[in-house]
């Protein structure tokens, strides 16, 4: 059974709890921050091989910051004491009563790490009250040479140099949820106006959405070229389409609205890549499923066990033997359901994938017991 720590930034782990982790290992190295907003922590190799991890990730920010120095990187002290590096050219001030304000490109505050936090949230709200310029959507449709460049040294490096499969993130779609507001991005800062524009302004949605696959797609060619088959899989889309207690919107809806879209995309990687399809959202999805799959997802995470509809149990018997996640005789990757925090004991954190290994192991048993 695969095992996955770090691999993409929803299956990762706090840069507090990872120090503390790899300590307990015997490993002394600095702790690098993969993920500013999160703070989450750059997995090593040494932990990797430790913890039986079995799959790296690939991604534009990571693969700029290959072979600098640790003196490139900027140093910190966490509330909780743990000594951090952010990736070079983090900038970060600290306000009066002690917060952090993480800063942008421009110099202008972006989000903020409360005194005694243990990651940063954004500051603008998510509903802003104001009117969508279907024109002023513009997303990224080219990739700069020097960025694929890096993309592409990187995947070498890792597919000639490690074994683990290795996934790709980046250029994909975000129509829902906090995915879809975490940049300049399809809502513009407004998600309420967006969820009222897939009911009101149905022919402009559409408009706007298949832009937005136009550009991922002119993307994912370049991509394609620049990485070719190392990946086995590739991150086309995040989109927090869940609450804890049901789906965002209707299924009816989302069937009509969002599906088309995700199609044509999974259909263009299905058709000119070897990858799989992988998609990440968190919450209540349950409804959801059976549409991505007929869509062309192959691959979910997470499986948010704590909310409404999402018991394993019940996903593992209606898809179980369509979609790749829970797919008898293969295809679950065990990871944490979303990224672990802070305050996990570093014991448990080891127990957990120790224990994964362990039981993922006895292939028969769970192919027996995944026939019942």
């Amino acid at each position: 059974m695969p095992i996955d720590l770090g691999a993409m930034r929803a299956s990762g782990i706090s840069a507090s709890v990872y120090d503390r982790v790899k300590r307990r290992l015997g490993l002394d190295t600095p702790t690098r921050i993969c993920d500013s907003m999160q703070v989450l922590a750059e997995v090593e190799p040494e932990v990797m091989d430790r913890l039986h991890v079995d799959v790296v990730p690939l991604e534009l920010p990571n693969s700029r910051w290959l072979g600098r120095n640790i003196s490139d990187y900027v140093q910190k002290t966490l509330f909780d004491g743990t000594t951090v590096h952010f990736p070079p050219g983090t900038r970060i001030d600290e306000t009066r009563d002690g917060s952090w304000l993480l800063l942008g490109a421009s110099g202008e505050p972006f989000a903020r790490m409360p005194k005694g936090g243990f990651h940063f949230d954004f500051i603008r709200p998510t509903m802003s009250g104001r009117r969508i310029d279907p024109n002023a959507f513009r997303p990224q449709s080219d990739i700069p040479d020097e960025d694929l460049t890096c993309l592409a040294e990187r995947a070498r490096l890792l597919y000639e140099n490690t074994d683990k499969a290795i996934l790709g993130w980046g250029f994909g779609i975000s129509f829902m949820g906090l995915s879809a507001i975490l940049s300049d991005n399809i809502t513009q800062g407004a998600l309420d106006e967006w969820l009222c524009m897939l009911m009101v302004e149905k022919e402009t949605a559409h408009e706007m959405m298949a832009r937005a696959v136009d550009a991922s797609i002119s993307c994912l060619k370049l991509v394609r070229e620049a990485v070719g088959d190392r990946c086995f899989a590739w991150g086309i889309a995040s989109d927090d389409a869940g609450t804890q207690r049901g789906e965002l919107i209707a299924p009816d809806l989302f069937a009509e609205m969002i599906v088309p879209h995700y199609r044509r995309l999974c259909d263009w990687v299905h058709s000119n890549t070897s990858w799989k399809t992988f998609l990440h959202s968190c919450g209540s999805i349950y409804h959801y499923i059976q549409l991505w799959i007929d869509a062309g997802i192959d691959i979910l995470n997470p499986v948010q066990t704590s909310a409404a509809n999402m018991e394993p149990e019940r996903l593992k018997r209606e898809f179980g033997d369509r979609m790749r996640v829970f797919k008898p005789g293969g295809g679950f990757v065990f990871t944490q359901v979303h990224n672990i925090q802070s305050n996990v004991p570093p014991e448990n954190v080891i127990a957990m994938f120790d224990a994964a290994h362990e039981f993922g192991a006895a292939r028969q048993d769970i192919r027996h017991w995944g026939s019942k």
